[in-house]
Protein backbone atom coordinates (compact mmCIF):
# COMPACT_ATOMS: atom_id res chain seq x y z
CA UNK A 1 0.00 0.00 0.00
CA UNK A 2 1.43 3.36 -1.00
CA UNK A 3 1.30 6.47 1.01
CA UNK A 4 -1.18 7.73 -1.18
CA UNK A 5 -3.73 5.19 -0.47
CA UNK A 6 -3.09 4.82 3.57
CA UNK A 7 -3.37 8.72 3.34
CA UNK A 8 -6.86 8.08 1.33
CA UNK A 9 -7.86 5.38 4.00
CA UNK A 10 -6.98 7.64 6.86
CA UNK A 11 -8.64 10.69 5.14
CA UNK A 12 -11.75 8.58 4.76
CA UNK A 13 -12.09 7.29 8.40
CA UNK A 14 -11.96 10.40 9.93
CA UNK A 15 -14.82 11.51 7.24
CA UNK A 16 -16.61 8.89 8.48
CA UNK A 17 -15.75 9.10 12.46
CA UNK A 18 -17.08 13.15 11.92
CA UNK A 19 -20.23 12.48 9.83
CA UNK A 20 -21.06 9.47 12.37
CA UNK A 21 -20.12 12.14 15.74
CA UNK A 22 -22.54 14.35 13.63
CA UNK A 23 -25.43 12.13 13.30
CA UNK A 24 -25.07 10.78 16.85
CA UNK A 25 -25.03 14.45 17.78
CA UNK A 26 -27.82 15.68 15.24
CA UNK A 27 -30.40 12.67 16.86
CA UNK A 28 -29.16 13.63 20.77
CA UNK A 29 -30.31 16.98 20.40
CA UNK A 30 -33.72 16.05 18.53
CA UNK A 31 -34.69 13.82 21.94
CA UNK A 32 -34.24 17.46 23.46
CA UNK A 33 -37.21 18.41 24.37
CA UNK A 34 -38.81 21.97 23.82
CA UNK A 35 -38.79 24.30 26.44
CA UNK A 36 -41.88 26.37 27.85
CA UNK A 37 -40.66 29.93 29.18
CA UNK A 38 -43.63 31.82 28.99
CA UNK A 39 -43.44 32.42 32.80
CA UNK A 40 -39.47 32.37 33.38
CA UNK A 41 -37.36 35.20 32.96
CA UNK A 42 -35.64 36.02 29.97
CA UNK A 43 -32.22 34.71 29.34
CA UNK A 44 -29.24 37.39 29.26
CA UNK A 45 -27.73 37.51 26.11
CA UNK A 46 -24.57 35.26 26.79
CA UNK A 47 -26.49 33.14 28.23
CA UNK A 48 -28.76 32.80 25.12
CA UNK A 49 -25.69 31.92 22.73
CA UNK A 50 -24.85 28.69 24.75
CA UNK A 51 -28.56 27.85 25.63
CA UNK A 52 -29.08 24.44 23.13
CA UNK A 53 -25.69 23.34 24.90
CA UNK A 54 -27.20 23.72 28.37
CA UNK A 55 -30.50 22.63 27.22
CA UNK A 56 -28.44 19.50 25.63
CA UNK A 57 -25.84 18.88 28.70
CA UNK A 58 -29.53 19.29 31.36
CA UNK A 59 -31.41 16.59 29.30
CA UNK A 60 -28.79 14.04 28.44
CA UNK A 61 -26.69 13.85 31.83
CA UNK A 62 -27.48 16.18 34.63
CA UNK A 63 -30.71 13.77 34.84
CA UNK A 64 -28.15 11.74 36.92
CA UNK A 65 -27.74 14.08 39.72
CA UNK A 66 -28.94 12.94 42.96
CA UNK A 67 -32.27 14.53 44.28
CA UNK A 68 -30.91 15.50 47.48
CA UNK A 69 -28.21 18.34 45.38
CA UNK A 70 -31.06 19.21 43.07
CA UNK A 71 -33.28 20.13 46.14
CA UNK A 72 -30.22 22.04 47.75
CA UNK A 73 -29.82 23.95 44.43
CA UNK A 74 -33.26 24.47 43.87
CA UNK A 75 -33.10 26.21 47.41
CA UNK A 76 -30.01 28.43 46.54
CA UNK A 77 -31.52 29.27 43.33
CA UNK A 78 -35.02 30.55 45.08
CA UNK A 79 -33.20 32.57 47.60
CA UNK A 80 -31.10 34.30 44.85
CA UNK A 81 -33.49 35.08 42.17
CA UNK A 82 -32.47 32.88 39.48
CA UNK A 83 -34.94 30.39 40.16
CA UNK A 84 -37.24 32.35 37.96
CA UNK A 85 -34.28 32.20 35.00
CA UNK A 86 -33.01 28.75 35.36
CA UNK A 87 -33.78 25.29 37.07
CA UNK A 88 -31.65 23.06 39.47
CA UNK A 89 -30.47 20.85 36.18
CA UNK A 90 -29.80 23.67 34.26
CA UNK A 91 -27.66 25.46 36.60
CA UNK A 92 -26.25 22.34 37.13
CA UNK A 93 -25.65 22.24 33.04
CA UNK A 94 -24.10 25.73 33.27
CA UNK A 95 -21.70 24.52 35.77
CA UNK A 96 -20.11 21.91 33.44
CA UNK A 97 -19.94 24.00 30.80
CA UNK A 98 -18.51 26.74 32.93
CA UNK A 99 -16.00 23.98 33.88
CA UNK A 100 -15.05 22.96 29.88
CA UNK A 101 -14.71 26.80 29.28
CA UNK A 102 -12.23 27.91 31.63
CA UNK A 103 -10.29 24.44 30.81
CA UNK A 104 -10.46 25.45 27.21
CA UNK A 105 -9.68 29.08 27.87
CA UNK A 106 -6.36 28.17 29.56
CA UNK A 107 -5.37 25.08 27.13
CA UNK A 108 -5.47 27.51 24.45
CA UNK A 109 -3.64 30.67 26.05
CA UNK A 110 -0.76 28.06 27.37
CA UNK A 111 -0.95 26.48 23.13
CA UNK A 112 -0.16 29.88 22.51
CA UNK A 113 2.23 30.65 24.89
CA UNK A 114 4.09 27.53 23.73
CA UNK A 115 4.00 26.22 27.15
CA UNK A 116 2.80 23.05 29.10
CA UNK A 117 1.41 24.07 33.00
CA UNK A 118 -0.57 21.31 34.78
CA UNK A 119 -1.29 23.27 37.32
CA UNK A 120 -2.60 25.78 35.72
CA UNK A 121 -4.97 23.84 34.11
CA UNK A 122 -5.73 22.39 37.19
CA UNK A 123 -6.41 25.68 38.59
CA UNK A 124 -8.75 26.35 35.25
CA UNK A 125 -10.91 23.01 36.14
CA UNK A 126 -11.58 24.25 39.97
CA UNK A 127 -12.29 28.01 38.73
CA UNK A 128 -15.06 26.80 36.17
CA UNK A 129 -16.63 24.02 38.54
CA UNK A 130 -16.82 26.96 41.59
CA UNK A 131 -17.46 30.24 39.13
CA UNK A 132 -21.10 29.49 39.21
CA UNK A 133 -21.63 29.44 42.83
CA UNK A 134 -19.71 32.36 43.51
CA UNK A 135 -21.47 34.34 41.03
CA UNK A 136 -24.79 32.94 42.95
CA UNK A 137 -23.49 34.72 46.48
CA UNK A 138 -22.35 38.01 44.84
CA UNK A 139 -26.29 37.67 43.31
CA UNK A 140 -27.59 36.82 46.43
CA UNK A 141 -25.50 40.06 48.45
CA UNK A 142 -26.78 42.20 45.95
CA UNK A 143 -30.16 41.14 45.82
CA UNK A 144 -30.13 41.61 49.60
CA UNK A 145 -28.70 44.88 49.81
CA UNK A 146 -31.29 45.86 46.95
CA UNK A 147 -34.29 44.95 48.88
CA UNK A 148 -33.03 46.33 51.89
CA UNK A 149 -32.90 49.70 50.02
CA UNK A 150 -36.16 49.44 48.43
CA UNK A 151 -38.22 47.90 51.25
CA UNK A 152 -39.01 51.27 53.26
CA UNK A 153 -40.09 53.18 50.39
CA UNK A 154 -42.42 50.22 49.52
CA UNK A 155 -43.71 50.56 52.80
CA UNK A 156 -44.50 53.85 52.74
CA UNK A 157 -46.31 53.60 49.21
CA UNK A 158 -48.35 50.35 50.53
CA UNK A 159 -49.18 52.27 53.70
CA UNK A 160 -50.61 54.95 52.44
CA UNK A 161 -52.54 53.28 49.86
CA UNK A 162 -53.91 51.06 52.83
CA UNK A 163 -54.75 54.15 54.95
CA UNK A 164 -56.75 55.70 51.37
CA UNK A 165 -59.00 53.17 51.97
CA UNK A 166 -57.49 50.00 49.33
CA UNK A 167 -57.01 46.41 51.02
CA UNK A 168 -53.82 44.87 51.00
CA UNK A 169 -53.55 43.53 47.29
CA UNK A 170 -54.79 46.99 45.96
CA UNK A 171 -51.89 48.59 47.87
CA UNK A 172 -49.13 46.08 46.68
CA UNK A 173 -50.46 46.54 42.89
CA UNK A 174 -50.20 50.86 43.80
CA UNK A 175 -47.07 50.14 45.43
CA UNK A 176 -45.56 48.12 42.01
CA UNK A 177 -46.46 50.85 40.08
CA UNK A 178 -45.07 53.57 41.84
CA UNK A 179 -41.84 51.80 43.49
CA UNK A 180 -38.43 51.74 41.92
CA UNK A 181 -37.23 48.68 39.82
CA UNK A 182 -35.82 45.60 41.42
CA UNK A 183 -35.97 42.64 43.41
CA UNK A 184 -38.60 43.82 45.60
CA UNK A 185 -41.44 44.35 42.86
CA UNK A 186 -40.58 41.40 41.48
CA UNK A 187 -41.62 39.47 44.86
CA UNK A 188 -44.61 41.84 45.67
CA UNK A 189 -45.23 40.65 41.60
CA UNK A 190 -45.48 36.98 42.82
CA UNK A 191 -47.15 37.78 45.26
CA UNK A 192 -50.24 39.31 43.48
CA UNK A 193 -49.99 36.52 40.39
CA UNK A 194 -50.40 33.55 43.65
CA UNK A 195 -53.18 35.74 45.00
CA UNK A 196 -55.23 36.01 41.46
CA UNK A 197 -54.25 31.97 41.08
CA UNK A 198 -56.39 31.63 44.51
CA UNK A 199 -53.87 31.33 47.09
CA UNK A 200 -54.58 32.38 50.65
CA UNK A 201 -53.29 35.80 51.15
CA UNK A 202 -51.31 34.52 54.26
CA UNK A 203 -49.68 31.73 52.41
CA UNK A 204 -48.93 34.37 49.22
CA UNK A 205 -46.78 36.63 51.51
CA UNK A 206 -45.35 33.32 53.44
CA UNK A 207 -44.03 31.81 50.18
CA UNK A 208 -42.29 35.42 49.57
CA UNK A 209 -40.54 35.19 53.09
CA UNK A 210 -39.43 31.86 51.86
CA UNK A 211 -37.93 32.99 48.92
CA UNK A 212 -35.83 36.16 50.25
CA UNK A 213 -35.11 34.47 53.79
CA UNK A 214 -34.52 37.88 55.37
CA UNK A 215 -35.49 39.11 59.08
CA UNK A 216 -37.21 42.35 57.26
CA UNK A 217 -39.40 40.80 55.36
CA UNK A 218 -40.31 38.13 57.95
CA UNK A 219 -40.86 40.76 60.36
CA UNK A 220 -43.48 42.42 57.77
CA UNK A 221 -45.38 39.46 56.75
CA UNK A 222 -45.56 38.33 60.25
CA UNK A 223 -47.26 41.84 61.43
CA UNK A 224 -49.70 41.53 58.40
CA UNK A 225 -50.62 38.51 59.04
CA UNK A 226 -50.98 39.05 62.51
CA UNK A 227 -53.22 42.38 62.37
CA UNK A 228 -55.88 40.55 60.06
CA UNK A 229 -55.71 37.60 62.37
CA UNK A 230 -56.56 40.23 65.52
CA UNK A 231 -58.72 42.42 63.14
CA UNK A 232 -56.08 45.77 64.18
CA UNK A 233 -55.52 48.37 62.09
CA UNK A 234 -53.34 47.50 59.19
CA UNK A 235 -52.42 51.08 58.38
CA UNK A 236 -50.93 51.42 61.79
CA UNK A 237 -48.91 48.33 62.13
CA UNK A 238 -47.83 48.90 58.21
CA UNK A 239 -46.88 52.57 59.07
CA UNK A 240 -44.91 51.01 62.37
CA UNK A 241 -42.87 49.15 59.90
CA UNK A 242 -41.99 51.44 57.57
CA UNK A 243 -40.68 53.60 60.07
CA UNK A 244 -39.00 51.17 62.27
CA UNK A 245 -37.27 49.75 58.44
CA UNK A 246 -36.18 53.35 57.41
CA UNK A 247 -34.73 54.10 60.89
CA UNK A 248 -32.83 50.52 60.40
CA UNK A 249 -31.74 51.95 56.95
CA UNK A 250 -30.46 55.18 58.69
CA UNK A 251 -28.45 53.34 61.03
CA UNK A 252 -26.89 51.30 58.49
CA UNK A 253 -25.68 54.00 56.38
CA UNK A 254 -24.44 55.69 59.52
CA UNK A 255 -22.55 52.48 60.29
CA UNK A 256 -20.73 52.55 56.73
CA UNK A 257 -20.09 56.39 56.74
CA UNK A 258 -17.91 55.68 60.11
CA UNK A 259 -16.33 52.63 58.48
CA UNK A 260 -15.13 54.73 55.57
CA UNK A 261 -11.93 55.92 57.43
CA UNK A 262 -11.20 52.91 58.74
CA UNK A 263 -11.43 51.01 55.50
CA UNK A 264 -9.55 54.43 53.73
CA UNK A 265 -6.44 53.72 55.68
CA UNK A 266 -4.75 50.22 53.72
CA UNK A 267 -5.19 52.23 50.17
CA UNK A 268 -3.60 55.40 51.62
CA UNK A 269 -0.74 53.48 53.50
CA UNK A 270 -0.40 51.57 50.13
CA UNK A 271 -1.15 53.77 47.07
CA UNK A 272 -0.98 56.86 48.40
CA UNK A 273 1.58 58.23 50.90
CA UNK A 274 4.24 56.29 48.78
CA UNK A 275 3.49 57.88 45.77
CA UNK A 276 3.59 61.60 47.88
CA UNK A 277 6.72 60.54 49.29
CA UNK A 278 8.41 59.96 45.98
CA UNK A 279 6.67 63.15 44.56
CA UNK A 280 8.23 65.59 47.35
CA UNK A 281 11.35 63.61 48.01
CA UNK A 282 12.44 63.15 44.15
CA UNK A 283 13.53 66.85 44.24
CA UNK A 284 15.68 66.88 47.62
CA UNK A 285 17.44 63.48 46.07
CA UNK A 286 18.53 65.14 43.36
CA UNK A 287 19.40 68.37 44.73
CA UNK A 288 21.99 66.11 47.46
CA UNK A 289 23.38 64.01 43.83
CA UNK A 290 23.98 67.28 42.11
CA UNK A 291 26.01 68.85 45.28
CA UNK A 292 28.01 65.64 45.33
CA UNK A 293 26.37 64.46 49.05
CA UNK A 294 26.20 61.03 47.51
Amino acid sequence: MNDLTLALVIGGLISGCAVFLFYSLSSLKAEVPSEDREYMDPLPFALRLVWPIVRFLEFHLCAFVPPDALERTHEKLQLTGVGYLLNAEQFYAVRILSVLAAFGLAWFGLAMLHKESLNTLLFALVFGYFYPELWLRDVRARRYKAVQRALPVYLDFITMAVEAGLNLTGAINQAMDKGPPGALRHEFFMVVRDLRSGLPRADALRRMEKRLAMAEITSFVGTVIQAEKMGASLGAALRSQAEQRRSERFQRAEKQAMEAPVKLIGPLMMFIFPVTFIVLGFPIVMKFMKSGMF
